[in-house]
Parts: C-alpha cells; structure tokens; sequence
C-alpha cells in the first residue's frame, strides 16, 4: 500500500489540479475529507483564529501540534500543515518544529519567505528537509514565496524575481513553488514553465478557473483562510441576527445536520 507522503507527492503530478479545500480544526478537515478532498491542509490563520492566536507566527507551536495531532487523527487522506515562518527565525529549530508537525501526523508542510531573505528561507528549507530525513518521511515542502502577495519587487521584475527563489528554494530541498496572488494568466504561465517544482496558486478573485489552470502549467490550487473567512462570514450574519432580533429560523438553512455531522466521527 502506497505510503501518505508518496501518495501526497502523486497528487501534485496531475493530469488534474489538485484543489485544496483548506481546514482549520478536527471537524472541519473531518467535513473535508468526507466531501472528497483527496487530502487536506490546514490554514494557518484559521488555525490561529480558532485557538485564540492571530496570524503570522503568533501561534505557539505547543498549541499547534495538538491541533495537527487531532486532524491526523480523524482523517486517513495526507495532511499538509501551514507552518507560515517556521515559526522561528532560526533555521535549527524551525527543523526541530517541522520534525514535531511529522510527528504529530503531516506529511506536507508550508514554508513562506514573508519579509525574511531568500537566503534565509532556504536555510530553513534545508534544515526542514534533514528533519524530514531523520524522521524516515518524504516531507512534501511547499515553498511559499510573497513576491506578489506582499508585491517584494516592481510588478515587471515579480516573474524573474519568483522564478529566482524558486530555483533557490528548489536547490534547498523545496518539493513545490506557492505563489500566493499571481493572477494574470501570462505570469502564472511563464512562472510554471519556468521552474521544475509543482506550481500552487491561492484561490482569488481574479485567479482563473481550475479548467484553465491546468492548461497554464498549475498542480494545485488552495482554498488558503477563503473557506475559514467565509464560515466566519456566515457566523457573523446569523449570529447578528439571532443576538439582534432573537429569530431561531435563521439557524437552520445552511446547517449540517447534526447527525450526519456526528456520524463522520463514528
């Protein structure tokens, strides 16, 4: 039988967009994997929400891995955790991290530059992919790079520039490219052609549908905080209603039923 990190690897391989309807606690990657998602990721703000935390390392590893342990639970499809930064600056001990999310039950990670040096990245990188090595797990590292989420360099330079630390990354051990807001199909194109690593968009407005994205050279395709923000959304709305104007009838429409949620624990 096929092992969850070779399995998590194929599915970057095609021939179709691997889409990624990202979780954020046990139930909802329970929910998930019951609608037929291949495998399932986490999203780091949303993790951090639900445990009380804001994003972008703010979220104590300690309560992390519990979380990740808990999904890894419920779940038999390959889980991929957001481990934004590493959750440190130190390349050692983000290895040290990444090692405690394998044991808790990942097989995939996030890693993201943010404002850090590409040099520094794929220190992390390196130390991310020795920690997988020990541990006997053929880590699936999805580099994440800002160049257009945080708009690092002029608009005309962010293909050279993503392809540059792509190369970086890759050389690092990296075993996908993310590139979170790229969106114009010319870009999106030149940047899969020009790099050997799976390509990862971020769903967004604009990003264009999944039928076109694998004409463009994309491998996977992630929900990010989208289907988190709008679960919130959702909350907002009837609890507003509900706390304003005492009304029950607007509880109900969009709910799981109860039992068919609490079968997909059984």
């Amino acid at each position: 039988m096929i092992s969850k990190d070779e399995t998590f690897h194929e599915l970057h391989q095609g021939p179709a967009v691997l889409l990624l309807a990202n979780c954020w606690d046990a139930g909802s990657a329970r929910l998930l994997e019951h609608l037929g998602s291949k495998a399932v990721a986490t999203t780091s703000a949303g993790v951090a929400w639900a445990l009380g935390y804001g994003d972008i390392d703010d979220l104590p590893i300690a309560a992390l891995l519990p979380a990740v342990a808990a999904m890894a639970r419920v779940i038999e499809v390959p889980l991929s955790v957001d481990m934004v930064g590493g959750y440190s600056e130190d390349p050692a001990t983000v290895g040290e991290h990444v090692a405690a999310v394998i044991g808790a039950g990942a097989v995939g990670i996030n890693l993201e530059d943010g404002a850090a040096t590409p040099d520094l990245t794929a220190r992390k990188i390196e130390s991310a992919r020795k920690a997988a090595e020990r541990a006997g797990v053929k880590l699936y590292i999805n580099a994440r790079t800002d160049v257009y989420l945080r708009g690092l360099v002029p608009e005309e330079d962010r293909v050279a520039e993503t392809l540059s630390r792509a190369a970086r990354y890759r050389d690092a051990g990296a075993s996908g490219l993310f590139v979170p807001k790229v969106v114009d199909e010319g870009a999106i194109a030149d940047i899969a052609s020009g790099t050997t690593l799976p390509l990862n968009v971020l769903a967004w407005p604009q990003v264009p549908p999944a039928r076109r994205l694998v004409e463009l050279g994309v491998r996977r395709l992630s929900a990010g905080s989208g289907i988190a923000l709008s679960a919130l959304g959702r909350a907002r709305a009837v609890a507003s209603a509900f706390l304003r104007e005492g009304r029950s009838d607007v509880l109900f429409p969009d709910a799981v039923p109860y039992a068919e949620m609490n079968r997909l624990f059984r």
